[in-house]
């Protein structure tokens, strides 16, 4: 447990970068005081953008820094497993990027080094703090639609042209399944996917998924059109999620040329979460159908970054707590196996439980 300030180094100076700043804005009680990244220009530019004190080219360098208490791993997936080992060995407390590791083996071995060393390690889930979804889930617990039935999820990802500017390279190992663990799609952003899909409506029993590749040579490959189906462990609720490449059209977006929709079904009523990454729909964020009547929530702030803000804000008051943060091992192991279902499902052909999925190296 840090004393009174919490002294934070990130390693990883990409685009997502920024986004993880939102949380250290303000606030007098944590701040980043270094980054590590291999190169120069990013973690410089980075540095002298935010008053950063520190900028290492290895990030064990920064490890060896006694001022820091916490690390953000915001690498490649895999690279996951032995920066957040190496943390952990330097009794730093952890949050590591989704997906956390390749396959559950090895975010065993990291969960396993965290619990052993005392330190906190949280994957950074932040869908899950995006105050649309939250409103769902207050929504669901409160019984507005009743008995949860269904799940439904659509993501489409557009053209280069619409969102923000993203570097070539943080798209070329987001296509390699050795340094993805799977594809763009489903395995990436599927995580936090998955992610809501759990928080919303509980344990997964098992999944169904088809999934086509489009080829872009040179061992680089788009995992969609897929879609994924599950069956929920609690009664008889359903869910599944259609993952779209639309590479020619135009997404309204502040950020990632995506969008998101979710609803979800239940036996006296529908709530929806219209939007995720983008705006493409002009409508309110959170609507609910009930008794004949729909409800807008126009007053919930549905810019994504605040999702990013909050989930930061969580986990530096729950280090303060002595208490454990979401997603926790234990979250970020299911829906890692939820994931890794899906993509057995479509080279298998057959359904899968995500408790099947276990071990790989270590």
């Amino acid at each position: 447990m840090p004393g009174d300030h919490i002294g934070v180094g990130i390693i990883g100076c990409g685009r997502i970068f920024d986004m993880h700043m939102l949380g250290y804005e303000g606030r007098d009680d944590a701040a980043v005081l270094a980054v590590a990244d291999i190169s120069e220009e990013r973690r410089c530019e980075r540095a002298e953008r935010y008053g950063i004190p520190w900028h290492y080219d290895d990030h064990r360098e920064m490890l060896e820094n006694k001022n820091i208490d916490l690390v953000e791993i915001l690498t490649p997936h895999h690279l996951h497993r032995d920066m957040a080992l190496e943390a952990i060995a330097a009794g730093k407390h952890v949050s590591l990027q989704k997906p956390p590791a390749l396959n559950v083996g090895d975010f065993d071995a990291v969960a396993g080094a965290a619990e052993r060393a005392g330190v906190t390690l949280r994957v950074y889930e932040n869908f899950v703090f995006y105050p649309p979804i939250v409103k769902a889930k207050e929504l669901i617990e409160e019984g507005a639609i009743g008995t949860p039935l269904n799940i439904r999820m659509r993501s489409v990802a557009g053209s280069a042209a619409g969102g923000w500017e993203v570097p070539l390279e943080a798209w070329a190992w987001r296509v390699k399944e050795e340094t993805c663990g799977g594809g763009p799609f489903v395995f990436d952003d599927g995580y936090h996917k998955f992610s809501i899909a759990l928080f919303l409506l509980g344990e997964v029993e098992k999944v169904f998924a088809w999934m086509e590749g489009l080829d872009l040579g040179e061992g680089m490959c788009v995992d969609a059109p897929s879609i994924c189906m599950w069956k929920h462990s609690r009664g008889s609720a359903f869910g599944s999620i259609d993952f779209t490449w639309a590479y020619d059209m135009y997404i309204k977006s502040d950020y990632y040329s995506a969008d998101d929709r979710v609803e979800v079904t239940g036996t006296e009523g529908i709530i929806w979460v219209t939007r995720g990454h983008g705006n493409m729909l002009d409508v309110p964020p959170l609507l609910l159908y009930r008794e004949g009547r729909l409800t807008a929530f126009t007053d919930l702030e549905a810019d994504w970054g605040a999702s990013f803000r909050d989930c930061t804000r969580h986990l530096l008051e729950a280090i303060r707590a002595g208490e454990q943060a979401h997603l926790t091992p234990e979250e970020g192991r299911r829906v890692l196996q939820f994931a890794l279902a899906a993509l057995t499902s479509a080279r298998e052909g057959r359904e899968v439980r995500p408790d099947e999925i276990k071990g790989g190296s270590q």
